[in-house]
C-alpha cells in the first residue's frame, strides 16, 4: 500500500511538472507543489490502493473457496443419491421379511429372528431417511419423549448375537428412569455406535457393560469395555472425524474414525455431550450425557402419585 501511495504521489508531481505556471514577466518556468496537492494525491492513492487490495483479496478468497464448494456439493449429491438408491432395496427386504414371518410358526426361534431382522431393517430405513433429509437441508421434527433405559435395552438386545459370535458378553445396568426428547432412531444410532466401537476393541472373552444412570437433569449412558484402552492419541480427540487410537481394532474390521464422531453429532443435536471418562490397560468407558425432559418426567411422576 505504501508503494502505491508513493507511486501515485510521484505521478501527480510529474503531471504538475509537465504543466508549469509561466509568469509573463518572467520567462522562467516554476513548478509549485503545495502541501494540499500532495495530501490529495496521497488520499486518492490510498483509496485506490484499498479498493485494489480488496478486489484482489475477494478474487483470491473466491478462487480458494470454489474447490471447497464443489467438494461439498459432490458430498451432498452423493448422500442424496446413495440414500435414494437404498430406499427401494430396503423396502423390498422388509416386504420379504414380512412374507417369511407368515410362513413360520409364531413364537418359534425363526419367528424371533425374523422379527429382529425386521427391526434392523426399519432402523436402517430410518437412518437413510435422516440422511436424505439432511442432504436436502430439511429436518423432520418428530422427537417425542423417549424412555432411555428401555430404548437402550432394545438396542443391546439386538446386538447380543453379534457379541456372542465373538465370545463377548453384553451386560446392562439401569439406575434410574428418565425421558429425553430425541428421535428414537437417533438414540438407537448413538448407542449402537458406542457399543460397536467397544466391540471393535474388546478381545474374545471380554465384557461390555452398558449402563444408564439419572444424574440430576441429565441421564448418562455409559459403555465400558475390557479392551486395551486408548493409546497414541488424546482421548478427547477420538470424537474427531477420522481420528482413532493406535490400538488396532479387533475382529478383522478396519477403523475409519467416523463412528464416535457421528455419535457426538447426535448428542450435540439434542443438547447433550460425550466424553471418555476412563481409559487404561483394563478398558475404556465412554459416557453419553443427554438432557432430561423435565416437564414430561414431572407429568409422569404426577400420574404415578409420586408428587
Amino acid at each position: 500500500m505504501v508503494v502505491v501511495v508513493i507511486i501515485a504521489a510521484a505521478l501527480y508531481m510529474l503531471y504538475l511538472s509537465d504543466h508549469p505556471d509561466v509568469n509573463a514577466a518572467d520567462t522562467s518556468a516554476r513548478v509549485y507543489v503545495e502541501s494540499n496537492d500532495m495530501l490529495k494525491a496521497m488520499i486518492v492513492a490510498g483509496i485506490v490502493g484499498v479498493l485494489a487490495a480488496g478486489g484482489i483479496g475477494w478474487l483470491s478468497a473466491r478462487s480458494a473457496i470454489r474447490p471447497l464448494g464443489k467438494a461439498l456439493e459432490l458430498q451432498r449429491r452423493f448422500v442424496q443419491d446413495a440414500s435414494h438408491e437404498l430406499r427401494t432395496p430396503l423396502t423390498i427386504l422388509d416386504a420379504r421379511v414380512q412374507l417369511a414371518e407368515v410362513k413360520v410358526a409364531p413364537g418359534s426361534d425363526a419367528a424371533g429372528l425374523l422379527g429382529q431382522i425386521r427391526q434392523d431393517t426399519a432402523a436402517l430405513s430410518a437412518t437413510v431417511q435422516e440422511l436424505l433429509l439432511a442432504a436436502t437441508g430439511e429436518s423432520e421434527d418428530t422427537a417425542e419423549p423417549l424412555e432411555v433405559s428401555a430404548a437402550v435395552a432394545t438396542t443391546v438386545a439386538g446386538l447380543n448375537d453379534h457379541a456372542a459370535a465373538r465370545n463377548i458378553t453384553l451386560r446392562t445396568e439401569n439406575d434410574g428412569v428418565a425421558h429425553v426428547r430425541i428421535p428414537a432412531n437417533s438414540l438407537h444410532r448413538a448407542v449402537l455406535g458406542l457399543i460397536d466401537n467397544a466391540l471393535n476393541h474388546t478381545p474374545e472373552g471380554g465384557v461390555i457393560t452398558v449402563g444408564t444412570a439419572l444424574r440430576g437433569n441429565t441421564i448418562a449412558i455409559s459403555v465400558a469395555d475390557t479392551g486395551a484402552g486408548i493409546t497414541g492419541i488424546d482421548p478427547a480427540r477420538i470424537f474427531d472425524r477420522f481420528a482413532h487410537s493406535s490400538t488396532p481394532a479387533l475382529g478383522g474390521r478396519r477403523s475409519y474414525g467416523l463412528g464416535l464422531a457421528l455419535v457426538r453429532e447426535i448428542a450435540q443435536a439434542c443438547g447433550g455431550s460425550i466424553a471418555v471418562t476412563a481409559t487404561g490397560p483394563s478398558g475404556t468407558t465412554v459416557e453419553l450425557l443427554l438432557p432430561v425432559d423435565l416437564a414430561h418426567n414431572a407429568a409422569m411422576r404426577r400420574q404415578k402419585g409420586m408428587i
